[in-house]
C-alpha cells in the first residue's frame, strides 16, 4: 500500500496485517552533482515501489523523507527519529529505510530502523528490459532481510 487516497481504505480494512512502514530516504541538492542526486532519488523510488508491491499487503511505503545532502548528520537523524517515533505509535511496528545515498550507512547504529542500502544505477534506461531486470534481482536479495526482520520482535522505541 502506498501514500495515496485510493489505497487508504484498502489499508483501514488491513490495518491489522500491516505491520512495516518503508520509508525512502530521498537527497536534494541543486548547482553541484544534481544529476547523480536526481538518480539517487529515482532509483530509491523504483527501488521502493518495487519492494512495495512484493510485500503488498504487510508494508505501507511513504512518501519520501526528504533532505538536503549538504544538511548536518544530526539534523537528518533528528528528523528521521520523529518520522520513525510517529510511526511506531501508530502501529508500524518495523520501519525500514530504503536509500541509495552511502552517508546513511556512516550513522546506521543511530537509527531506530532498519536501513536497506543499494548503490544507485542510472535511472536514464528506465525503459530498457536490462534496468527492470536489475531492479527484481536487487529485490530479490534485499526481500530476506525484510523476512529476517520480521522474525524478530520489533526494536523497542524511547518516549
Amino acid at each position: 500500500m502506498k501514500w495515496k487516497m485510493d489505497q487508504i481504505e484498502m489499508y483501514s480494512k488491513a490495518k491489522e496485517y500491516v505491520d512495516t512502514a518503508i520509508i525512502p530516504l530521498t537527497p536534494v541538492q541543486w548547482g553541484k552533482d544534481e544529476k547523480n542526486i536526481i538518480n539517487m532519488g529515482e532509483y530509491t523510488n523504483y527501488l521502493s515501489d518495487y519492494i512495495e508491491r512484493q510485500f503488498i499487503g504487510r508494508v505501507f511505503l511513504f512518501p519520501s523523507f526528504t533532505y538536503l545532502k549538504f544538511e548536518s548528520k544530526e539534523e537528518k537523524i533528528r528528523r528521521l527519529v520523529e518520522w520513525d517515533k510517529h510511526l511506531y505509535q501508530e502501529g508500524f511496528k518495523y520501519i525500514m529505510y530504503i536509500t541509495a545515498d552511502s552517508e546513511w550507512k556512516i550513522v546506521e547504529k543511530k537509527l531506530p530502523g532498519e536501513l536497506i542500502w543499494l548503490p544507485a544505477i542510472s535511472t536514464e534506461t528506465t525503459k530498457t528490459d536490462q534496468f527492470k531486470k536489475t531492479i527484481q534481482e536487487q529485490v530479490q536479495q534485499v526481500m530476506p532481510l525484510f523476512s529476517l526482520k520480521w522474525q524478530e520482535e520489533p526494536t523497542e522505541r524511547e518516549d
